[in-house]
C-alpha cells in the first residue's frame, strides 16, 4: 500500500513538473525553466507598436492624471509641465533598467541574481509578486466599471438593479456584476503567449486611441469650446505650506512612482523586443508622445464636459454614464457610449493581463521554476484577484491607491542597485550561465546572498519611509523635512542605494566583474550578437568540439598506423 502511494506521488510529481526541450537548450531545474532562460531569437517578436499596449499609456488612468495636479492647486500649464518632465524621466529609467534584458535577453527575476545573489534575489522578487497581485485586482475592479457601462448601454435597466449584496460589503451589485464580467472576459488572454501579442496590441491601441480622440472632438463640438477648466490658473490656497516648486516636485515624484512597479520589471518585456531600437522607440512614442497627448485629451474633454453638464467628471465611466443619462438617453447616445466603453474596457483587459497578470506569472516562475511557468503563474495571479478582494481595498480606503503608488519608496532603491551593478560595476558584462546554478557560480556569494545589497536597499528607503507613514495616515503635523524627503522619494531612494552599493562593492569587491561566458550556453544570441559580445555560439562550439574530436581520432589512427 505504501509503495503504491509513493509510486502515485512520483507519477503525479512527474506529471506536474515542467519539462524543457533539450534541443532548444531549455534547462528545467530549481533555478531555471523555458521562461527564465535567455529568450532565443525566434521568441523575440515585439516591435515598436507592442510597447503602446504594454506601457498602459493609452488608458483611463493616464487620462485622469492631470486631475491630481490641478486638485493640488497647480495651473494647467504647470500640470502639463509635470506630465512632460515626469514622462521623460520614466523613459530614462525604463531604458536604464531594461537594458540588461535587451542585451542578454533575461528578465527581472534572473537579472537581480547577479546583484543580490541567487537566494537573496527573492527579496525584490516577493515585493514584485505582492504588487502584481494587488495591481491586478485593482485594475480588474476599475475595468469592471467600464464593463458595467457597456451592459447599461445595452440594457438600461441594469443601472437601476436592486443591490443584492449584504450591507456589510462595500460595493453594489451593479459594480460586482461588472467586475465578474470583466474578470471572465479577461481569462482568454491568459492562453496567449507574450511573443504572440502583436495583433492584439495593434487592435487595442488603435481602438482606444480613436475612442479617446472621438470623445474629445465630441465634447469640444457640443460645448463649442474647451470650457473654463482649461484656463484654470494656479489656485494654491494661501494657507498651504507648499509653494508651486514643491508641488511640481511632488507631482514629478508621483508621476514616476505611478510607473515604478512596471519600471522594475522592464527587462521582463524588453527581452521580447527584436532589437533595442524597437524598445526605445516604442517606449518613447507611447510614454512621452502618446502619454502626454492622452493627458491633454483628458484635460480638454473634462473641461468641455464641465461646460456641458455643469460638473467635473475626470473618471471616464462616470462621464460615459452621464452622456447617456444612466441608460435613459436615446438609442443613439447609448450606442456611442457602448462602443467607447467597450474599446476602453478591451484595452484595460489586455493591459492588465500583460502588465500585471503575465508579469506576476514571470515572477512566480522564479519562485518555483520546476513547477511554474509564465502561463501557470499568470493563472495563479489571476485567481488571486479574488483573494485580494479589490472592492474592500478601493471602496473602504480613500488613500489606498496613493499609498500603493508610493510603494516606489521600496522599489526605487532596488532599481538603483540594478542600474549601478550592471552599468558601473560590471560594465554591462555578466556571466549568463552562472545565473542558473548554485555551484561554481560567481553569483552565489555567501550562501546565495550578496550581503552588500541588503544595507544598500535599507539605506535607500530609510529616509523616506516616515513620509510614507504620515501620508498614508493623513497626518499633517509631522516635521516639514519628513514631507520634503517623501516628495523626492524616488530620486532619493534610487541614488542613495546606488551610492551605498557602489561604495560597498569597491570596499569589498566580488568575483566576476567584467566577465562573461565564453560560449552561448543557451543558444540565445544570433550570430551577429555573439560576435558583438565576443562569445562563441553554441552551434560553433559544438561543431568545433566535434571537429577537434575527429582530428584527435585521425591523429590516433595515424600514430597506430606508424
Amino acid at each position: 500500500m505504501e509503495g503504491s502511494l509513493k509510486r502515485r506521488l512520483r507519477s503525479l510529481n512527474e506529471t506536474v513538473r515542467l519539462h524543457g526541450d533539450e534541443s532548444q537548450h531549455e534547462q528545467t531545474d530549481s533555478w531555471s525553466n523555458r521562461d527564465l532562460i535567455p529568450l532565443p531569437a525566434h521568441r523575440r517578436t515585439w516591435e515598436w507598436i507592442h510597447y503602446f499596449g504594454y506601457g498602459a499609456y493609452l488608458s483611463i488612468s493616464t487620462w485622469q492624471t492631470p486631475n491630481a495636479f490641478l486638485t493640488q492647486g497647480l495651473s494647467v500649464g504647470q500640470s502639463m509641465l509635470v506630465i512632460v518632465v515626469g514622462s521623460l524621466l520614466v523613459l530614462l529609467f525604463s531604458v536604464v533598467i531594461a537594458w540588461c534584458g535587451l542585451k542578454y535577453h533575461v528578465g527581472f527575476t534572473v537579472q537581480n541574481r547577479f546583484s543580490w545573489g541567487l537566494r537573496a534575489s527573492y527579496i525584490p522578487l516577493l515585493q514584485r509578486i505582492l504588487l502584481n497581485f494587488i495591481w491586478s485586482a485593482v485594475q480588474c475592479w476599475t475595468g469592471g466599471k467600464l464593463a458595467a457601462v457597456c451592459i447599461t448601454a445595452i440594457w438600461p435597466s441594469f443601472a437601476t438593479m436592486p443591490n443584492f449584496l449584504p450591507k456589510s460589503m462595500p460595493a453594489t451589485g451593479y459594480e460586482f456584476v461588472g467586475f465578474i464580467v470583466f474578470w471572465v472576459l479577461s481569462a482568454p488572454f491568459l492562453l496567449i503567449a507574450p511573443e504572440k501579442y502583436k495583433l492584439l496590441f495593434q487592435l487595442t491601441s488603435l481602438y482606444c486611441g480613436l475612442g479617446m480622440l472621438s470623445m474629445m472632438i465630441w465634447a469640444l463640438a457640443t460645448a463649442k469650446g474647451a470650457g473654463t477648466l482649461w484656463t484654470t490658473g494656479q489656485t494654491i490656497p494661501t494657507t498651504s505650506s507648499w509653494d508651486s516648486s514643491w508641488l511640481i516636485m511632488m507631482g514629478i515624484n508621483q508621476m514616476i512612482g505611478n510607473f515604478a512597479a512596471g519600471l522594475t520589471n522592464g527587462s521582463d518585456f524588453s527581452r521580447y523586443s527584436r532589437n533595442w531600437k524597437h524598445y526605445v522607440g516604442g517606449t518613447f512614442l507611447s510614454g512621452v508622445v502618446v502619454g502626454v497627448l492622452v493627458c491633454f485629451c483628458g484635460l480638454v474633454t473634462t473641461s468641455a464636459a464641465q461646460k456641458i453638464y455643469g460638473d467635473i467628471y475626470w473618471n471616464p465611466p462616470d462621464l460615459l454614464m452621464v452622456m447617456m443619462d444612466s441608460g435613459r438617453g436615446s438609442s443613439k447616445s447609448r450606442a456611442g457610449v457602448f462602443f467607447l466603453s467597450f474599446g476602453f474596457a478591451l484595452t484595460s483587459m489586455f493591459q492588465n493581463v500583460c502588465g500585471n497578470v503575465i508579469a506576476g506569472g514571470i515572477d512566480l516562475a522564479g519562485l518555483f521554476p520546476n513547477y511554474i511557468n509564465i502561463r501557470r503563474g499568470a493563472i495563479i495571479t489571476f485567481v488571486a484577484i479574488w483573494v485580494v478582494q479589490p472592492w474592500q481595498l478601493i471602496n473602504t480606503a480613500s488613500a489606498f491607491i496613493n499609498v500603493l503608488s508610493s510603494f516606489a519608496v521600496f522599489l526605487s532603491p532596488i532599481m538603483g542597485i540594478m542600474a549601478t551593478d550592471f552599468f558601473l560595476l560590471r560594465h554591462r558584462k555578466i556571466q549568463v550561465s552562472h545565473l542558473y546554478r548554485p555551484y561554481d557560480s560567481s553569483y552565489w556569494f555567501w550562501h546565495g546572498i550578496n550581503w552588500r545589497a541588503i544595507p544598500a536597499w535599507l539605506c535607500g528607503w530609510a529616509p523616506t519611509i516616515g513620509g510614507l507613514v504620515v501620508t498614508s495616515n493623513g497626518a499633517d503635523n509631522a516635521p516639514r523635512a519628513v514631507y520634503q524627503l517623501f516628495y523626492m522619494a524616488f530620486l532619493i531612494g534610487f541614488f542613495i542605494s546606488s551610492i551605498v552599493f557602489y561604495i560597498l562593492n569597491k570596499l569589498f569587491p566580488v568575483e566576476g566583474y567584467g566577465k562573461q561566458d565564453e560560449v552561448d550556453v543557451y543558444g540565445a544570441f544570433t550570430t551577429s550578437e555573439a560576435v558583438k559580445l565576443g562569445i562563441v555560439s553554441i552551434t560553433d562550439a559544438i561543431e568545433g568540439k566535434e571537429a577537434g574530436e575527429e582530428k584527435n581520432k585521425t591523429q590516433e589512427r595515424s600514430v597506430n598506423a606508424d
